[in-house]
């Protein structure tokens, strides 16, 4: 699920960053918001133990 919502989060910034509509900082506050989806999901993978 966290996966999702990173790509829907990047999509979103890229879109933003394509076109030249942007909405100030809220373009990358979706890309910070991508990027600690990312990182929240790494770390929880390494977290659980493998079987």
């Amino acid at each position: 699920m966290l996966w999702t919502l990173f790509v829907i989060l990047l999509v979103l910034w890229l879109a933003g960053v394509v076109s030249s509509y942007t909405l100030g900082g809220f373009i990358h506050l979706l890309l910070v918001l991508a990027v600690l989806a990312l990182v929240f999901q790494l770390i929880s993978d390494r977290r659980t133990p493998a079987v």
